[in-house]
Order: structure tokens, then C-alpha cells, then sequence
């Protein structure tokens, strides 16, 4: 071994222990993974997330979860636990990276369910739920405009956006909107 490889993994090694000691800070972004659940399901939390100023994060479906003075893996395994506790995956596991970023500038919501396009839509002041679905491709084939779904902070609401009023609801940063299928009576 020359004296640069052992340098080198020196300094890999000195990088990796860094990372797994390091702390989760307000301000600050994580990258958020999940594994052993639907590649659907891995769409809707794959994601980066800002850390808020007062130390959470806006998880998909359970609402504001605590980051900040954490560790990556400590984050993971309440992730874990909440996500299991809330009935929503029976296995999962996750990956929390921090990022180098001071912090992310750009917010999304997610959509999902019968669209044409699952995923993240930017979020901007004034974005509608039903500037959200148009962004995502609109309804799907299958898709029912009378049950979207929208989650916030741990709380589900379903809206009927054959009505004009629903269609202007506006959308908080993390939102979750989900557009089932229709049912047997097409809607």
C-alpha cells in the first residue's frame, strides 16, 4: 500500500464517521428515502426537505415530525415508528441524509393516485388544488374529480371538485393530494 491510498481512505473513513456524528439543524436540508414499500408510495416521500427554523419537518401524511438536534439515523427510526404507529406502511425503512445545503429554496406538494404524472409540483404562493392536479397532468382516465384527497399536517380532508369552490382551496408547502379512482357509479 502506497502511502496515498492510505491517506486516502483515511480521509474516507474520517468523512463517513463526520457524517454519521453530524446533527440535524434548523434551516438546514435532508434528503429523505424510503425503502420496502410501493415504488408509488416511494415517489410520495422520496424526497429533500427543509428543516423548519423551530427544528421539524412536513412529512407526507403524518405532519410535522421533530429533525432538528437528531441524528440521521435517530430521524430514520422515528420515521419508522410514526409511520407504523399512523397504519400507513407496515415495514418501511429509512434513509435520512444531510445535506450540505444550507437549505432548500424551492417547496413542492405532492401528488398522487389517478393523475397523469405522480410526484412533486412546485409550490408556489396562490397555487390551488386544482392548479396542483393540471400540473401533476390532470385526472387520469380512471381518476375522480368528486373525492381528492388532501393531506396536511396529519389531517385528511376530501374535497369535491366539481364544485367551483373546492377547485380554489389553497395549498400550504407539503401538501399531500391523492386522486382515487373512480367507483362503480363513475365517480
Amino acid at each position: 500500500m502506497t502511502f496515498k491510498n492510505i491517506m486516502t481512505g483515511f480521509l474516507a473513513l474520517l468523512c463517513i464517521s463526520t457524517s454519521v456524528l453530524a446533527e440535524i439543524q434548523s434551516g438546514r436540508a435532508i434528503n429523505i428515502t424510503i425503502s420496502n414499500v410501493p415504488s408509488e408510495e416511494k415517489n410520495r416521500i422520496d424526497s429533500m426537505y427543509p428543516v423548519s427554523e423551530s427544528g421539524f419537518v412536513n412529512m407526507p401524511f403524518i405532519g410535522q415530525v421533530r429533525a432538528s438536534g437528531l441524528k440521521s439515523e435517530q430521524l430514520a427510526s422515528n420515521l419508522e415508528a410514526r409511520f407504523k404507529q399512523a397504519g400507513i406502511y407496515t415495514n418501511p425503512t429509512f434513509q435520512v441524509f444531510i445535506s450540505d445545503e444550507q437549505g432548500i429554496e424551492q417547496q413542492v406538494v405532492y401528488v398522487g393516485g389517478a393523475v397523469g404524472r405522480t410526484g412533486t409540483t412546485k409550490w408556489t404562493r396562490g397555487l390551488t388544488l386544482y392548479q396542483a392536479i393540471q400540473a401533476a397532468g390532470g385526472y387520469g382516465t380512471f381518476g375522480s374529480k368528486y373525492r381528492v384527497e388532501l393531506h396536511r399536517a396529519g389531517k385528511s380532508k376530501i374535497y369535491d371538485l366539481s364544485k367551483t369552490e373546492n377547485m380554489n382551496i389553497l395549498l400550504d408547502p407539503n401538501d399531500t393530494i391523492v386522486v382515487p379512482e373512480k367507483g362503480i357509479t363513475g365517480k
